[in-house]
């Protein structure tokens, strides 16, 4: 059976890789066997990626909602936008996460011109320049053009010493940061000349994926259990992270929810914050 993605290419439509994605999300054999009873019946010659999504979704929510969580990650992620302000603040809480110091919205004066940063990591002798590259299509894939254009920008910041985490230092590394995929180019060329890249696949045991649920940085946009404007009331709050809102619980009162439904949401939270997944 043939399927389109989101990027309106048709493909082979590969069992395996939804089997994978729903054990990947924590759901045990039985719970898996489930949803494939429930969901292949439906399935159709030229059915989207989208529409597989969202009856698999609405079966594991059935189940359990942080298995439902984990499994939406991707379009979570995408729910960070649509202009990918706070995807960048997410990336900067996955760095402060595993061990760096970070900065957002810095005007570095560079050899030629201004460059408005991203996000500026440091992490020992080390400092970063953080680019972010969000896509509102999940499908969408960064061409080689810019981790160029990067790579530009790095070369007119370097060997100039600038006032950063309160000591004077340089910018000593790159990364290239998408929610989506990158391009063979664009891999081959970056890892030729060292730009460092995370991509949603990308590095392959190291990637977004696998980086969030080895260290539950699930973006508060993946629970379930709020509505799209709750999540964004939330965002407007800068709570990013949904360990943030489960350390933070007083940050649910600006969504007026009665206890009830304030269980409901720290339960989830609570789940999705133990990293070793299990049914």
């Amino acid at each position: 059976m043939k399927i389109k993605n989101n990027a309106g290419e048709t493909v082979e439509f590969e069992i395996s890789k939804l089997e994978n994605s729903l054990r990947n999300s924590g759901a045990g054999e039985q719970s898996v066997k489930r949803v494939l009873e429930i969901v292949l019946p439906k399935c159709f010659e030229g059915i989207t990626t989208g529409e597989l999504y969202k009856m698999a979704f609405e079966e594991l929510k059935k189940i359990s909602n942080s298995v439902a969580a984990r499994y939406s990650l991707k379009k979570a992620l995408l729910e960070l936008g649509p202009a990918g302000f706070y995807f960048e603040q997410w990336i900067s809480r996955v760095f402060q996460n595993i061990g760096y110091k970070t900065e957002t919205g810095q005007l570095i004066k560079g050899h030629s011109v201004t460059h408005e940063a991203d996000v500026i990591a440091k992490k020992n002798d080390k400092t970063y320049w953080v680019e972010c590259k969000f896509r509102n299509a999940g499908d969408t894939k960064i061409s080689v053009t810019t981790p160029m254009y990067v790579l530009s920008r790095i070369k007119d910041i370097s060997d100039i010493q600038y006032n950063l985490f309160g000591t004077k230092t340089e910018f000593t590394d790159g990364w290239l940061i998408t929610n989506t995929y990158f391009t063979k180019d664009s891999v081959a060329f970056s890892e030729y000349y060292g730009l460092r890249l995370l991509s949603w696949d990308y590095p392959k045991d190291k990637n977004i994926k696998s980086l969030v649920d080895q260290n539950a940085l699930y973006p508060i946009t993946c629970l379930t259990t709020l509505e799209g404007k709750q999540k964004q009331k939330l965002l407007e709050k800068k709570c990013v992270l949904v360990k943030e809102l489960f350390n933070n619980q007083n940050l649910l009162n600006v969504l007026e929810l009665n206890q009830e439904k304030k269980s409901e949401v720290l339960k989830e939270a609570k789940e999705l914050m133990i990293t070793k997944i299990s049914e």
